[in-house]
């Protein structure tokens, strides 16, 4: 007989028992079969999702560093110049690499000084296009709105995050954009980068983002960050007491 032990949207720790029986899918590394048993391998918040055939299982991580996978979007900060390619940090525990001739769209040649195009320092924004163990990530620039990003302001969450800040079909995201008018793009490796209207809305993003941080693990967080963002844009006079009207 199966049987969950949890419910959706439970918070659980390492060597936690979520389910007993073998009529589960898991859909996450983050879970795994010990016996008949599926336990979780990392703190973080259960995912149950039931059709007619199945349950699956998923867990969101709250802790841990980021780990590539290909598709990711990231935002990388440029560390080394080769010969013929960048090395970027994105986070993760070995730096990607990002060819010249990707970067450039065309073969390049080395006689050129790659620092003319990105120096060290300079931030993108990338897709992994390959990784395995046996590699370092490989990075691609090669899709509109990648590349060099020039104007904005970086600031870091934990990778784990990341799902929080986006929420369920990008409600979280949605709302904190409509909410402060900022564009926000948000990396997989836990990088955001914020382009705001004025300052005073950058402030509002940035500590409503680091406040979804901390709360990650609760619930009707949605909710509770855009009552925070009225209170913040009352507070500073983007908005009269009444809420959302005459907002400058």
């Amino acid at each position: 007989m199966s049987k969950l032990l949890v419910e959706n949207r439970a918070m659980v720790f390492p060597g936690d028992v979520i389910a007993e029986g073998n009529n589960f899918e898991i859909a996450t590394p983050y879970l795994k079969r010990i016996g008949n048993r599926v336990v979780a391998t990392v703190i973080g918040l259960v995912t149950i999702e039931k059709d007619d055939r199945t349950t699956k299982l998923g867990l969101i991580p709250l802790e841990g560093c980021y780990y590539p996978k290909v598709g990711d979007l990231v935002i990388g900060i440029v560390i080394d110049i080769g010969v013929t390619s960048w090395l970027v940090d994105i986070r993760a525990p070995f730096p990607a690499v990002l060819n010249a001739s990707d970067y450039l769209g065309k073969p390049y040649n080395p006689s050129e000084e790659l620092s003319k195009y990105l120096n060290i320092g300079d931030v993108i924004l990338a897709k992994i296009a390959q990784f395995d163990r046996g590699r370092d990530p490989l990075l691609t620039v090669q899709e509109k709105g990648l590349g060099k990003v020039v104007e904005g302001v970086l600031i870091e969450i934990k990778p784990s995050r990341v799902p929080r800040v986006v929420g369920r079909r990008k409600s979280m995201l949605s709302m904190l954009q409509e909410e402060t008018r900022c564009q926000i793009v948000v990396g997989n490796n836990g990088r955001i980068l914020l382009r705001c209207p004025d300052p005073e809305r950058e402030a509002i993003a940035i500590l409503a983002i680091k406040k979804i941080e901390r709360e990650a693990h609760t619930q009707g967080l949605t909710e509770r960050i855009k009552e925070f963002i009225i209170e913040q844009k009352i507070k500073r006079g983007l908005i009269g007491s009444g809420g959302g009207k005459g907002e400058t």
